[in-house]
């Protein structure tokens, strides 16, 4: 969107401020199909305002989600069910994950807050045999491929936001309230050290600038 002159790039920017909507949760849907039907214990890192926690929550037996900012927190667990086997905790990703393993861990959107392959090899020690990582996270544009799938974006997400949205002005998700930080590695340096730490993991590009990766323990 670099290359789009400045009033286009205006324009579009007024544009979605008027009618926001959710990247992250675009991709919940395509999350939950790389789950098994039925889940023990799940983590959700970087929960946020809890969306995906309650997702898998409908199948797991219990799912606990970890997010640094209280303010998000406190949000989530008025959202939440009293009843919910779903519960949110204040934590670093690093240091605060509760004790114990689970079957599923995922994580949108937050790892590239921290540092990527550490933060990896810790979700790895956290997951039980058999379990499942899902990541979908932001790389920066580097390559041709990065800049096509970009550029090819700009279109979809004007249309999505209409769509979304009914074609009106809506206020601003909460689940997009958190702070945000732009990606500092590419897509390419994230499947190199990926693969290092978890080896057979696949991870693709995503339209609306966003990549996953998805992992299985033996």
């Amino acid at each position: 969107m670099k290359t789009l002159p400045p009033r286009v790039l205006k324009a579009l920017e007024e544009f979605h401020a008027a009618r926001p909507w959710d990247h992250n949760a675009h991709y919940h849907r395509w999350i939950m199909r790389q789950l098994p039907r039925r889940i023990g214990t799940a983590l959700d890192v970087g929960s946020g305002s809890g969306g995906l926690a309650r997702l898998v929550g409908t199948r797991a037996t219990s799912v606990q989600g970890l997010d640094a900012d209280p303010t998000i927190v406190v949000r989530a667990r008025e959202l939440t069910a009293p009843a919910s086997t779903v519960t949110f905790t204040v934590g670093d990703a690093l240091t605060g994950i509760p004790p114990g393993s689970y079957d599923v861990i995922t994580c949108v959107a937050a790892i590239h807050h921290l540092p990527f392959s550490e933060a990896l090899a810790l979700f790895r020690r956290h997951l039980a045999p058999g379990g499942t990582l899902v990541v979908v996270g932001l790389a920066r544009a580097q390559s041709p491929g990065d800049r096509l799938i970009g550029t090819a974006a700009v279109p979809l997400n004007v249309v999505m936001a209409w769509v979304k949205n009914r074609g009106r002005r809506a206020a601003r998700p909460e689940s997009m309230t958190a702070p945000t930080r732009p990606a500092t590695m590419s897509f390419a340096d994230i499947v190199r050290d990926a693969r290092n730490v978890l080896p057979g993991a696949r991870l693709r590009r995503r339209v609306f600038w966003r990549y996953t990766l998805v992992w299985h323990r033996n």
